[in-house]
């Protein structure tokens, strides 16, 4: 009875043993998984201007003048440099849509998509939002057939999960690490409109804006950030959660920004004392300090001094809580509001507003893109403005400091109005000898200098 006992005992170990190590290798799911996820390459040119010492000579010499004249010419054409930064992907669409982090792509000049097989892709900016840390590009994979990842439900997943992580770590393409969900709902103090899913996957620089995959091959997260006293991966990386990136997503892809529920309410901590001041049994809950005047919430009738205790049926345990609550909401939908006010609760219905945000997306005079014509001088095609202000550069067939997007204003300092005007400057100038154009260009809606070589 003794040896029976026993051989139960272990074989209850080994079954157990076999489902903590059934998934001994992830190299199947991962063979699956890597082409659908790229590595970003993001250019930004960096305008530094020349500071130049200018030789000292007695007042009144002829020298003194003339350095001057030709220091200050110099210093009108400023350096560029190009900064190179690197991060991950993720193809949620096979007609080239790929999701990766604002911070990511924010700032750059250019956007470069590189695939697992090494192919390179020239991608736009959809849209992006530094509040959830996410944005979205769109890249013309021409004939190439790509794959696309799958979603998963990030609200389901349980601390104990294992999760796999690929990405572009320090430039490494195709890295994958794989470790367990460590906790859920991690709050870490960088805005009220993310809570991350936290991993021991080993996440490192580059890595952000790769997926975090479940053991079936679906995205539950997001990589986004680590917390590190050197810089390299110690176990503590953070994933936005799918849940909470989908709606943003979609709505960046549709509309090139997002459309987040609005309350118009000021809110604070709800304390020791202010609950005990108004009766409330514990500190649970935002307490509102403040009603924005033509706010949905001062309509609808919530008063300052109020405390907000749910909405829709879902508890405030903290202050935090409320507006990321809120944000997920639509705008224009019916939300049910209970409050405490003068020691008892009152449902109030409120019409959602939207939350005022920019759209960070630069967009291009695509309405005079078939008016574009090629300068063969200079290996670049433009379009005309439309109010007469210059030329927009549309492409750039060789290596150059111009940008699409680019709006040329001045040539050697005369000024651009039309097509017209720019080629009749071009011309000028050729006929003289000269090799290089000066060139005043509007970026961003600021001025800056970039020079450009005629090509023989």
């Amino acid at each position: 009875m003794r040896f029976i006992y026993l051989t139960i005992i272990i074989f209850c170990v080994s079954l157990k043993s076999f489902a903590l190590f059934a998934h001994d290798s992830f190299a199947d799911l991962v063979e699956d998984l890597v082409p659908s996820v790229v590595s970003i390459a993001s250019k930004t040119i960096v305008i530094e201007q020349l500071q130049q010492h200018i030789p000292q000579f007695p007042e009144g010499s002829p020298f003194d003048e003339f350095f001057k004249d030709f220091f200050d010419r110099e210093q009108q054409t400023p350096s560029q440099r190009p900064l190179i930064g690197l991060g991950s992907g993720f193809i949620i669409n096979k007609s080239g849509i790929v999701v990766t982090n604002n911070h990511v792509i924010e700032g750059a000049d250019e956007i470069t998509i590189i695939m697992a097989d090494n192919t390179e892709f020239t991608a736009e900016l959809l849209g992006r939002d530094p509040k959830s840390d996410l944005a979205v590009l769109k890249f013309d994979p021409k004939d190439k057939e790509l794959v696309s990842v799958s979603w998963g439900d990030s609200d389901i997943s349980r601390v104990g999960d294992q999760t796999i992580a690929i990405g572009n770590p320090l430039g490494l393409g195709g890295t994958v690490t794989a470790g367990i969900i460590s906790a859920i709902s991690r709050d870490l103090g960088n805005g009220p409109y993310v809570k991350f899913i936290q991993t021991d996957a080993s996440i490192n620089r580059g890595n952000s804006g790769g997926p975090l995959f479940n053991i079936k091959g679906e995205v539950v997260g997001i990589n986004t950030a680590i917390i590190s006293q050197t810089g390299g991966s110690i176990g503590l990386g953070f994933a936005i959660p799918s849940n909470s990136a989908k709606k943003i997503i979609t709505q960046l892809k549709d509309f090139g920004r997002t459309k987040r529920g609005w309350l118009g309410v000021q809110i604070t901590v709800v304390t020791k004392e202010i609950a005990e001041s108004l009766g409330l049994p514990d500190e649970k809950g935002a307490f509102v300090s403040n009603v924005v005047p033509e706010g949905p919430s001062k309509e609808a009738g919530i008063e300052e001094g109020d405390v907000i205790l749910k909405f829709n049926n879902t508890e405030i345990l903290k202050m935090i809580d409320l507006p990321r609550i809120v944000a997920e909401s639509d705008v224009g939908s019916l939300a049910l509001v209970e409050v405490w006010r003068k020691n008892k609760k009152i449902i109030i219905e409120v019409e959602l507003g939207e939350l005022p945000e920019t759209t960070y997306v630069k967009r291009t005079n695509k309405d005079n893109e078939t008016n574009t014509i090629e300068i063969t001088d200079l290996k670049l095609s433009i379009t005309p403005t439309k109010d007469d202000e210059g030329v927009i550069v549309v492409k750039i067939n060789e290596e150059s400091n111009l940008l699409a997007g680019d709006i040329i204003s001045e040539v050697n300092r005369e000024p651009v109005t039309t097509v017209d005007s720019f080629i009749e400057l071009i011309s000028n100038i050729k006929k003289t000898g000269r090799n290089s154009l000066l060139l005043r260009v509007i970026r961003d809606e600021k001025s800056l200098w970039a020079t450009i070589k005629f090509k023989y």
